[in-house]
């Protein structure tokens, strides 16, 4: 890239910084994009110094499976959402505990302030079918405003506590209460494919309505359809932007947010839908 390249990158990153000064941002970091955590701290740290406010979200679904595995439990998975019982929370506790401490420990070498907020979910039980499987009831908004008015990044294990119990809770799911219940400008979740894809070809934006017929249809399916409701719920709600991306891309999260052609797949609201 030569000198007038960079300074073009510059130029057009100029007006989302100002756009998103100061602003909430949800970040959503999946367990297979934390395959490439490195780089995905090194662009929530600079969004940060650049003014943003980002809330991080984390799931953890690769290092639930190997704890899993150290106890001898198979994966069970309904409409997917991981079957927890008494046995896979344990592993599901255990395995955010890591993932937490290293996102924390992480945003700290990069020069940031970050903060393990636990108990930030309250939660009820979805369905018996799920098991340990938790609904959010409420998203303590206190707690996570003031790690943010002193500075800190809020990171935060999608774990919720009602009625004694601790609740497994999907992590887009998650993610897109934590961003309607802050009014947070933008909700970004990280995965490990490019979008949503219908026809063969990756949607930059699909309009919520379409996209609950897509997954009717079983075009969306599997693991995507909590991610994709997840971003219906977010724009439906309110949160002005709801998007999908790529977490193994290199600084797709820069790309995301930073450049005039995006990358992955925006969900939106139409007015009079």
């Amino acid at each position: 890239m030569n000198l007038n390249d960079k300074t073009n990158v510059l130029i057009e990153a100029l007006p989302y910084i100002s756009k998103y000064n100061k602003k909430l941002v949800v970040i959503k970091a999946g367990g297979n994009a934390l395959s490439k955590q490195d780089e995905i701290i090194e662009d929530i740290v600079l969004l940060k110094l650049l003014g943003m406010k980002p809330i991080v979200v984390h799931g953890g679904g690769p290092e639930i499976d190997k704890e899993m595995e150290k106890s001898g439990i198979k994966p069970i998975f309904i409409d997917g959402l991981r079957y927890t019982d008494e046995k896979v929370i344990k592993s599901v506790v255990k395995a955010f505990s890591k993932i937490n401490k290293e996102i924390v420990k992480k945003v700290k070498s990069h020069g940031a302030k970050a903060i393990n907020l636990k108990n930030s979910l309250k939660a009820e039980q979805k369905h018996e079918k799920y098991g340990l499987v938790g609904e959010i009831t409420h998203v303590d908004k206190k707690k996570i405003m003031a790690a943010i008015s002193k500075d800190f990044i809020p990171v935060i294990s999608t774990l919720g506590i009602g009625n004694g119990k601790t609740y497994n809770i999907n992590a887009d799911t998650a993610a897109a209460h934590v961003a309607v219940a802050l009014k947070a400008e933008k909700l970004t979740i990280l995965t490990n494919v490019d979008g949503v894809v219908i026809g063969g070809k990756l949607q930059s934006h699909v309009d919520f309505k379409a996209a609950l017929r897509e997954i009717k249809r079983g075009i969306i399916s599997k693991g995507m359809i909590p991610k994709v409701n997840a971003c219906i719920y977010a724009v439906r709600k309110k949160c002005p932007k709801a998007h999908l991306i790529n977490g193994l891309t290199p600084h797709s999260l820069l790309l995301e947010i930073f450049t005039d052609e995006g990358v992955g797949t925006e969900i939106v609201y139409r007015n009079g839908n």
